[in-house]
């Protein structure tokens, strides 16, 4: 299985976008994610990959959503993103700070810090569209003040909560 954990012990590509182990090179974890944010995510890695042993292809979605939030799938975090993109990238990382917490909520500026980098701000209405786009799912649920809110409709900050579709 591909490292996830970039450390000084891992060689580096000369452009630092990929690891070397074994001889095999794997995506670099995006260096722009907070420490606390990343650790998060590599432990729900972690978890993630456990579970693939006990539940098989049915974890899979578990650990591809880590590994899109760090950056390590999806496109490239050194390339200019797209909307799409972003959005995939929002949503993974949503999911998997969710499972991490287990069963608490998360601010729409979590996800935003971890994909947005200095321009985090910038990402918060996108992250909040993406956990719209989730609500409609039944993956999450929004919530102001501890009560159930259309994200669209909300003003000030909101919480995104697990929602009864969160595969955990």
């Amino acid at each position: 299985m591909a490292p996830s954990a970039d450390n000084d012990e891992v060689e580096r590509t000369p452009d630092g976008h990929h690891i070397v182990v074994a001889g095999r090179k794997w995506r670099a974890t995006d260096p722009l994610i907070p420490e606390s944010f990343r650790a998060e995510l590599v432990a729900e890695l972690m978890r993630a990959r456990r579970l693939v042993g006990s539940q098989g292809d049915a974890a899979r979605p578990m650990v591809h959503d880590a590994k899109t939030a760090l950056g390590e799938r999806g496109e490239p975090w050194w390339e200019p993103s797209t909307d799409d993109g972003r959005r995939d990238r929002l949503a993974a990382t949503i999911r998997t700070l969710l499972r991490h917490r287990n069963g608490t909520t998360i601010c729409p500026s979590d996800a935003a810090r971890v994909v947005g980098g200095a321009s985090w701000r910038d990402l918060v209405p996108v992250t909040r569209e993406v956990a719209h786009a989730l609500v409609q799912q039944d993956v999450v649920v929004v919530q102001q003040k501890g009560v159930t809110v259309d994200v669209r409709e909300a003003r000030g900050p909101v919480r995104i909560a697990p929602g009864p579709g969160l595969q955990r």
